[in-house]
């Protein structure tokens, strides 16, 4: 009903139908385009008024406008919009006149939060799915080990963990390569996706920008990822930078696990150029929980990079190179301190991106690379008459290259700014070792895709994206097994989406999508021990690719002191690739015996969370989330590994010279559990935090975290360790200092 008065008033404008405010036939006129000043672009949907009339008219979805019937004399004509400055434009109307004006308007941003790139490739601001961004100070709040560790318990984000290194986030009870942790918009070329003793090859104290896509995410990063996209972003090829000296450093420190971080980065710019160092270093012994230290979760690593940036008037770009190495316990044999697994990682990279722009229809360009290459032992080390034997288990050497160019187009037609793109991601990988339980693999995967929006008014847009790949992926052999197996496939994805914004501050997006994920190597050779896993992996050939199909709403409102926003999800897969445990126990290696299974499956929940500001400085916030799985067989069993039904309430005041809160953590009992898969009861955990900027201006922070301060025994249900009964890590305080110049 009201989109229908709205169209009736825009169609009274057009006829000059406004009662006593109609002023004496003139013949006066005037037309033409509202452009952005910035890039000539023209602008739909935006309100153009003669000032003290109600003569007025919006533009068409071309950008054009058009009055009739001016007064005479001296007019101001006003051109208003969100996300746009106010214009004015002096006009001398005469009777009988036309004119004919293009007018330039300055953009200066909508008035929501700050925009996610990674769910849009043209940066508009108009979300079709849920998203959250994690930048400045809020990622210092999170001194962290892991990226799990840092985003559990945001809404819909929880964490896979096989002790505290390697523990991965989990969007919406998915995992694996149902979504996408990138670094910088590309594939990181880690393993961590294969399994959950496998960790992120990233120290989340290099990260400046976290961005996290829930659900059906954009195209642009691959055709498999229907449960979302995490995008861990650097500077370590400069961007925005300031002339002169500018940079940070970073000290941490953790009771549990005696850990201590230290980071620096140091950027020098001129008016055109920056060249950026940086130098991490972490160290944490074993985790301490309320029962006892919990053996081989100790870690140790460090990286670096050295890049440099470019900024002319249409071209920026650089490039970085990177090195890392990584050493962590993954517990084996809780009850046997002489036997432990220890997983080393060494990793070299180079990183591009150029970016330009033009006049032309296609007018924005951005071309991103990301090359490296990935070695991860995992070692089993046994003492015997008090000496040290080591062996090399398995060996995971990868070389990797995975590419991106998009390519932006000005508005035609019905179509706003969009974009179209080539994506390019190659693999070779070599497995070794006595316990190599897959063969070689090299995957190449090329992929064409395309993001469009269609404005139907001021508050409604629709948005469209598709993707083929063509995929190549051939098993080689090597010491587990002599085969030549190459498979190649066409595959497509899809998204439709909708934006409402009926009236202010209230926001409404929607999106349904289709993804296609091809078997990963571990799902269809897999046949032996993972020490790493502390599985017995047995894997089919048989299995088919993996078709899903999702649906996604939410709705956001912001009124003055209140922010609400409640996302539900609905997810239908075939051939669901299953990681299914058996209850059974190999005899060889002492370890439970999994299955990779396919079925029919489905997923559906959602998430609410709300924030309030109470008074000045003094905010509230609650979330909820809850996740359900089941298989579509005849029995209607539970899928493993859901994240059990949760509840958080924090509250925070900001005094300005610093802060201080606390958050509160409800988990629920989780006994929807797959056959052979034991169930968790529920827990609660309370954290305080505070924090203190030294200067007006905060160029030095400290930040002081007390997790689990009631020192609770508790089981996470997303954990993998061999022994259900490990309990999670106790009491920890924290200590971070960051010094910005």
């Amino acid at each position: 009903m009201k989109l229908l008065i709205f169209c009736l008033l825009i169609l009274f404008n057009s006829v000059k139908l406004y009662g006593s405010d109609l002023t004496a036939e003139t013949g006066a006129s005037i037309s033409g385009f509202i452009i952005e000043s910035d890039n000539g672009e023209p602008v739909p949907f935006i309100n153009i008024l003669i000032e003290g009339t109600k003569i007025g008219t919006i533009t068409d979805a071309g950008g054009h406008y058009s009055l009739t019937n001016l007064p005479e004399g001296k007019q101001n004509l006003i051109v208003t919009g969100m996300g746009y400055a106010v214009t004015r434009i002096e006009l001398e109307v005469r009777s009988g006149q036309i004119l004919e004006r293009n007018i330039e308007v300055q953009y200066q941003g909508i008035n929501l939060d700050e925009i996610v790139i990674t769910s849009s490739p043209v940066a508009r601001g108009f979300r079709y799915q849920p998203d959250n961004i994690y930048t400045g100070e809020e990622l210092q709040k999170r001194p962290d080990i892991s990226f799990g560790e840092m985003l559990d318990g945001e809404p819909g984000i929880a964490m896979r963990s096989m002790g505290p290194t390697p523990s991965r986030p989990v969007i919406r009870g998915l995992d694996g390569g149902r979504i996408l942790i990138l670094q910088n918009g590309e594939r990181m070329g880690d393993v961590s996706e294969t399994s959950a003793g496998h960790a992120i090859s990233m120290d989340p104290l290099s990260s400046s920008r976290v961005e996290v896509v829930r659900g059906p995410a954009s195209l642009l990063y691959g055709s498999s990822a229907i449960g979302g996209v995490i995008n861990l972003m650097t500077a370590d090829i400069p961007d925005n930078w300031d002339k002169g000296p500018s940079g940070v450093v970073s000290l941490q420190g953790a009771s549990n696990n005696n850990m201590g971080a230290g980071f620096g980065r140091y950027t020098w710019g001129n008016e055109n150029r920056a060249a950026s160092g940086r130098f991490g270093y972490r160290k944490a012994g074993d985790v301490t929980t309320p029962l006892g230290v919990v053996p081989s979760t100790y870690m140790e690593n460090y990286d670096g990079s050295l890049g440099i940036g470019f900024n002319n008037d249409r071209l920026n770009g650089g490039f970085n190179v990177g090195l890392g190495r990584q050493h962590y316990g993954i517990p084996e044999e809780l009850d046997d301190p002489d036997e432990s697994v220890e997983v080393r990682i060494r990793q070299q990279l180079m990183q591009g991106r150029l970016q330009f722009r033009v006049n032309d229809f296609f007018d924005r360009a951005q071309f991103r690379m990301h090359a490296s290459r990935f070695i991860q032992q995992e070692v089993e080390m046994e003492f015997e008459d008090g000496i040290l034997e080591e062996d090399v288990e398995i060996e995971f050497n990868s070389m990797n290259f995975s590419s991106t160019l998009t390519i932006q187009h000005k508005p035609v037609g019905i179509f706003d700014r969009g974009a179209i793109g080539l994506n390019i991601y190659g693999r070779k990988l070599d497995i070794s070792g006595d316990d190599a339980f897959t063969p070689n693999e090299e995957r190449i995967n090329l992929g064409v895709f395309t993001f469009q929006e269609v404005p139907v008014s001021r508050i409604m847009r629709f948005q469209f994206g598709g993707r083929i790949d063509f995929l190549r992926a051939t098993a080689l052999p090597n010491e587990f097994l002599d085969m030549n197996i190459s498979r190649s496939t066409f595959v497509y994805a899809g998204s439709a989406g909708i934006n409402l914004r009926p009236v202010e501050g209230l926001e409404i997006g929607g999106q349904l999508a289709r993804s296609h994920r091809y078997p990963m190597l571990e799902e269809l050779f897999a046949y032996g021990p993972h020490l790493c896993a502390g599985l017995y992996e047995i894997g089919s050939i048989d299995l088919r690719d993996e078709i899903g199909y999702g649906g996604d709403l939410f709705v956001r409102l912001s009124k003055g002191r209140i922010h609400i926003e409640a996302a539900g999800f609905y997810n239908h897969f075939n051939n669901y690739i299953i990681m299914q445990p058996t209850g059974e126990i190999d005899e060889g290696s002492g370890l439970p015996v999994v299955e990779y299974q396919s079925d029919r499956a489905r997923m559906y929940g959602g998430e609410v969370s709300a924030g309030m500001d109470i008074f000045k400085g003094l905010k509230a916030d609650l979330g909820v989330d809850y996740v359900l799985g089941q298989r579509l067989a005849e029995e209607k069993e539970f899928l493993p590994f859901m994240p059990p039904f949760r509840f958080s309430a924090k509250l925070e005041y900001d005094y300005g010279k610093g802060w201080i809160g606390s958050r509160a953590r409800a988990i629920s009992a989780q006994n929807r559990v797959a056959p052979e898969e034991d169930s968790t009861d529920g827990y609660t955990l309370l954290d305080i935090n505070a924090g203190y900027r030294l200067n007006s201006t905060g160029q030095h922070i400290l930040i002081l975290r007390v997790q689990n301060i009631l020192d609770i025994v508790y089981r996470d249900h997303l954990t993998r360790i061999e022994e259900r009964n490990f309990p999670m890590p106790g009491r920890n305080f924290s200590l971070a200092y960051r010094w910005f110049f």
